[in-house]
């Protein structure tokens, strides 16, 4: 077993999970979600974590042009993050399957933090080929 650990980002999706809750529940569900998140920070595996408002802008290429505006096409919008450190991806999926708030409706998204973007390993890839060639 190799003693490296990854960075991991969690994104939770969905911004009304919780709307169709008691007061009750809702204030017992986000106490064990609070004590979740101070074990992670208390086992050094929670890096940052932050809510995120649900206003907001997308921006993306559509008909030629670049254009900005609120998430119209998404029905399940990000409504926070966790960034922690695991052995595995398998690790970082377990520790977010425990997250209080996942029966209830919240969905999360996995995804292993890489040193750099597809395009930049790609470039790299094809000037390196290139140098090869030459």
């Amino acid at each position: 077993m190799s003693n490296t650990k990854s960075q991991y980002l969690l994104l939770f999706r969905g911004t009304d999970w919780y709307r169709q809750l008691s007061v009750n529940e809702l204030q017992e569900i986000m106490g064990r979600a609070n004590a979740w998140f101070a074990e992670l920070a208390e086992k050094g595996i929670y890096k940052a974590a932050q809510p995120l408002d649900e206003k907001g802008a997308t921006i993306a290429f559509k008909n030629g042009a670049v254009s900005d505006g609120p998430f119209t096409e998404s029905k399940e919008s990000v409504g926070g993050y966790l960034l922690l450190e695991a052995e595995s991806l398998e690790e970082a999926v377990a520790i977010g399957r425990q997250n209080p708030m996942v029966p209830y409706g919240l969905v999360i998204e996995v995804r292993p933090v890489s040193d750099d973007c597809g395009a930049t390993k790609l470039a790299r890839q094809q000037a390196n080929a290139a140098v090869a060639l030459a």
